[in-house]
């Protein structure tokens, strides 16, 4: 009982800890003159690091804005949109320049800035436990876990809350505030964009080698040197560094390679997906704050028509992927098992699709479709499986991306590609009728780049992103 007693305790202060690090500086003021409660136990050993880790509530939620955001649904009606729960919903899907609209509390902001301040009290206090032989492995693994959640939630608000990585202008283009101490008083100014992914894939190494050669196990929510790599692989990607994205995403296979065999999955359940699935390196899912992003259970939206045409008949992800309503299809399979709001983390079909793009740049054509046909053919009956070629790299290098549209639907990435592809001349341009008006979102759009909430940029002083 005492020691269920002190997880709760250890607990309660992580949730104090984190909560407080976003109120108002009068809040913060009111908070640190009140004397803490005697009955509460502070965290001092590695096991209690470990719970703090471990709160899924505030360390395993990402923004739900690039979903919002993108093009891969829309309203059923215009009056279904202006009834959605948040301002920000309606304005989000149509990129609206005030997205906040004046709100406070942005979870979208907060909830990776929560699960940091997790992550820095824990740095702060392994650094007070003397290391021996007896619990050197754990004290770098807690260690390993706590630097890969700063790097994972540094990461979502770099992709979210700044421009497209660009090795041209990243010295002076805005980053984030890169908080590296658990006070939670401490107001840091925002870093360039440079600073921040330097700090990201810092933390990122150093967890790593931390984190040793582990592969997933049954708890999802726990990094492994997998993931890690994964990790990687998505970020480089992300910033247009194609042969370190290779170089990760061959590393993370190389240690672990499953794919989910879609003809085993079922097709007419709720939630086709165990949360302890094959595929899933580490488990994250979007904020629970916004009802037109919930999965199965929907009636606010469909799918955008335009993606349901680019699956064929035969493949497995149009019957397990979406669901039929009234109106059209909803999402249906969601790699989080029973929780209605989309998966946001790291699985290996998105690095077998890093590493078949990241071949087909360097002009290998052979090996970016054997990668790709390998995770296609567990998308399709056996007995209907066509493998993909192409002539050219060009083609390899356009089947791909099609197929990562149609593969990471409702992640959460597609608004990143839209970001980076853009910036290489894709040239997309988003639009959506409202009301019979259309809304536009032209190539490297200012707002591409989501505001900071208006609440932390009054109390920080930090520089506002131009929408």
């Amino acid at each position: 009982m005492k020691t269920i007693n002190n997880k709760i305790s250890i607990c309660l202060v992580a949730i104090l800890i984190s909560l407080t690090g976003f109120l108002s500086s009068g809040c913060k003021k009111d908070f640190l003159d009140a004397k803490p409660s005697t009955n509460i136990t502070r965290p001092v050993t590695i096991a209690d690091f470990e719970i703090l880790l471990e709160g899924d509530n505030f360390t395993y939620s990402t923004s739900a804005l690039p979903i919002l955001s993108a093009d891969e649904y829309s309203y059923i009606d215009y009056a279904t949109w202006q009834s959605t729960s948040t301002a920000t919903e309606r304005n989000a899907y149509i990129w609206a320049a005030d997205l906040f609209a004046g709100a406070s509390n942005i979870q979208d902001w907060a909830k990776p800035y929560s699960a940091i301040f997790y992550a820095n009290n824990v740095l702060s206090g392994l650094e007070k436990i003397e290391v021996t032989a007896d619990n050197e492995a754990k004290w770098n693994y807690i260690k390993g876990w706590a630097l890969f959640e700063r790097a994972y939630h540094f990461y979502d608000l770099s992709r979210n809350f700044c421009k497209a990585y660009d090795p041209a202008s990243s010295n002076t283009d805005l980053g984030i505030p890169l908080k590296l101490k658990p006070e939670i008083d401490d107001i840091v100014q925002r870093s360039t964009l440079q600073q921040s992914y330097d700090q990201i894939l810092k933390d990122l190494n150093s967890a790593r080698v931390l984190l040793g050669a582990s592969t997933p196990t049954d708890k999802k929510n726990k990094p492994t040197a997998v993931s890690a790599y994964a990790l990687q692989a998505r970020i480089f990607l992300s910033m247009g560094a194609y042969s370190k994205a290779e170089l990760a995403a061959d590393s993370c296979l190389a240690l672990y390679d499953k794919l989910i065999d879609y003809q085993k999955v079922s097709t007419t359940v709720s939630f086709p997906f165990d949360k302890l699935n094959e595929e899933t390196l580490f488990t994250t899912a979007t904020v629970p704050t916004y009802s037109a992003c919930a999965v199965t259970f929907n009636n606010f939206i469909v799918i955008d028509s335009n993606l349901l045409k680019l699956y064929d008949t035969n493949d497995l992800r149009l019957k397990i992927y979406f669901k039929p309503s009234i109106q059209g299809y909803i999402m249906g399979g969601n790699y989080f098992g029973q929780n209605i709001f989309p998966y946001t983390g790291l699985a290996t079909d998105e690095i077998y699709l890093v590493k078949a793009e990241c071949a087909a740049r360097r002009e290998n054509t052979t090996t970016s479709l054997s990668t790709l046909n390998t995770l296609l053919s567990k998308r399709y009956p056996a007995s209907s499986f066509t493998p993909l070629t192409a002539s050219t790299s060009k083609q390899a290098l356009n089947l791909v991306l099609l197929e990562r549209r149609k593969e990471l639907v409702w992640r959460g990435l597609r608004w990143d590609d839209i970001k980076r592809l853009n910036k290489e001349g894709a040239g997309i341009v988003l639009s959506r009728v409202l009301n019979g008006v259309t809304a536009r979102l032209l190539p490297n759009d200012v707002r591409y780049v989501f505001p900071i909430p208006s609440d932390e940029a009054a109390l920080s002083g930090i520089v506002q992103n131009h929408r």
